[in-house]
């Protein structure tokens, strides 16, 4: 005790250290991997860590590490899955050594689907393979009442009209549109789809709704068709009098009226008048203000 009090008293009287006075590390000894790995001298002021141990460089390179590369002629391995290397594909215990090859489509199906085609084309009027029905011509009707180029419609983009629609080729088309914007994409795939339009009333000598002295109406010219029902593959049906304000098919029945506004000129729903509370009354009318949708 006596020693290290001595001691202290010393480091007293010699006074604080200055800065200058710390003593700096000395570097140290460089061995010969140092050299050999390219690693800078160190001087007084530059201390860096050397290598650990006494390995050459070449020693200090990764080995490849060895695996099994599999047999190439089979892609089925019932081992353990293989890891994804370059080059090589990833091999799965599931896979098939070779895949079947299709088969030669028989001569009876190409036959039958070029008699379907050839159907097709010779019962399509108005120039489009999608509206199928007869062609009638000219109709001629009481006073101003008849039609230029009338066709009897069978079906439009696959949904057949029951009954058959007498109206024109204009009419036909803002049809076809209808149901290929409007009927099919708000039904869906409910009941397996639309299947056919119930048709109340088309090509008519008579005047809007049905009243003494009014104006001809657009069916007096065969631009115009009603629309009471749409029905569904699986047999059911909706129809406008009983579905308009229904939770299951409203707001379908109202997603068509609003597709039907542009193709038509004159679209008339369950909320125009009592007149139409049971069904859709489409022509093909043109205002100079545009479509008139009620």
């Amino acid at each position: 005790m006596m020693r290290w009090a001595a001691v202290g008293v010393a480091l007293i009287a010699a006074g604080p250290v200055l800065a200058q006075d710390i003593v700096r590390p000395i570097a140290r000894p460089v061995p010969p991997v140092a050299v050999a790995i390219d690693v800078l001298t160190p001087d007084e002021d530059t201390i860096r860590p050397i290598a650990r141990g006494s390995l050459a460089a070449s020693d200090l390179r990764p080995v490849a590490r060895p695996f099994e590369r599999p047999d190439l002629a089979f892609g089925a391995q019932t081992r353990p899955l293989f890891r994804a290397e370059i080059g090589l594909f990833a091999f799965s215990p599931n896979a098939i050594a070779t895949s079947p090859r299709p088969s030669v489509r028989p001569a009876s199906i190409e036959t039958a689907a070029e008699a379907r085609r050839v159907a097709r084309l010779r019962g399509q009027v108005c120039g489009d393979p999608a509206i199928q029905g007869t062609t009638i011509g000219r109709i001629n009707g009481a006073g101003a009442c008849g039609v230029e180029g009338a066709v009897k419609l069978r079906s439009v983009a696959g949904v057949t009209l029951s009954p058959r629609a007498t109206i024109d080729c204009p009419t036909a088309r803002a049809l076809k549109t209808w149901v290929e914007r409007g009927v099919l994409p708000a039904v869906g795939a409910e009941g397996g789809g639309a299947s056919s339009l119930r048709v109340v009333s088309h090509y008519a000598c008579r005047t809007r709704n049905n009243q003494p002295g009014a104006r001809l109406s657009e069916h007096a010219f065969g631009r115009a068709i009603d629309i009471a029902g749409i029905r569904l593959r699986d047999g059911t049906e909706m129809t406008l009098l009983t579905d308009w304000d229904s939770a299951e098919d409203g707001a379908q029945l109202r997603q068509m009226w609003r597709a039907a506004c542009g193709p038509f000129g004159t679209v008339l729903g369950p909320e125009a008048n009592r007149f139409h509370r049971d069904h859709f009354h489409f022509d093909t009318a043109r205002y100079r203000s545009g479509s008139f949708c009620r």
